[in-house]
């Protein structure tokens, strides 16, 4: 068996990674510091035009934050990376499916090789295949990116683009909102996470494949990103004294959630698990 303490590597179709395209690198960098507790580095070689500076918890990699490229207007947004194997094949296989090439592939240095692509839909996401930069390696605690959700006014038909092109199912068993990648739990069970399907025993048969998540919303599509708290009241606090703004706070029978729009625009949820107990 392997050693739990292995890089934690990502299968073909599992998201992998996530980033922000930030106009002020270094105000990003002190609300999400205050929020979460990262430490960062810059990996760009001095006088590059742009910077990427990854965050860190405990010293290992959680997310990153970047420049946006050159003339770009957009609101900044949390971007979801999926890992793939062989990204020419996969990037090439989007038009076919229904969707948008935005750019790409291209070589990003030892760390990786990336595409952008658009769904059917129009949510944005990235491809990525892995060199040096394995992907996020602090996951599902307090601090760390937690969950990445589609959020889509026809979940089928994102099934008929992400299904064929990252073999994405929807099983019925796990209940509406889940995709899951064959084979994701096995691979956990194997590297970092050897208990996995024992501690989810009491959950639906392949639980521990599930990737991503889906919910039906109205236009636009996109998808969320979710990072865990420990407390969802005192991060959201927390968040708008370090000058963001929170939108709306919910809860369910396993989660209370607060979306937040961070002082440059981008939005994120910050989840606390917190199952009811039931007598």
């Amino acid at each position: 068996m392997s050693s739990p303490t292995q890089p934690r590597t990502y299968p073909h179709g599992v998201p992998c990674w996530v980033d922000t395209e930030q106009p002020d690198v270094d105000a990003a960098t002190a609300f999400y510091g205050a929020l979460f507790g990262w430490t960062f580095t810059d990996k760009m070689p001095p006088g590059a035009p742009g910077r990427y500076v990854v965050a860190s918890l405990d010293e290992r990699d959680v997310a990153a934050i970047a420049s946006p490229p050159d003339g770009s207007d957009a609101t900044p947004e949390w971007i979801t990376y999926v890992a793939v194997d062989d990204i020419g094949v996969t990037a090439g296989a989007v038009a076919a499916d229904g969707g948008v090439l935005l750019s790409g592939p291209e070589i990003v240095g030892p760390p990786g090789r990336m595409a952008s692509v658009q769904d059917p839909q129009g949510a944005r996401f990235r491809l990525w295949q892995a060199g040096t930069r394995l992907g996020a390696q602090r996951v599902n605690e307090p601090g760390t990116w937690n969950f990445s959700n589609l959020l889509t006014p026809d979940p089928d038909r994102a099934l008929d683009f992400y299904g064929p092109l990252l073999g994405w199912e929807l099983d019925p068993e796990l209940g509406a909102g889940m995709f899951r990648v064959p084979g994701y739990g096995d691979h956990l069970a194997r590297t970092v996470d050897p208990g996995i399907h024992e501690r989810q025993e009491f959950a639906p048969p392949r639980f521990a494949d599930v990737a991503a998540g889906v919910a039906r919303v109205s236009d636009p599509a996109r998808w969320d990103v979710a990072f865990s708290v420990a407390d969802r009241d005192e991060s959201a606090t927390a968040a708008e004294r370090a000058g963001g703004v929170v939108l709306s706070t919910s809860e369910n029978e396993w989660v209370r959630e607060a979306v937040v729009r961070d002082p440059q625009g981008a939005e994120l949820t910050l989840s606390q698990f917190a199952p009811q107990e039931w007598g």
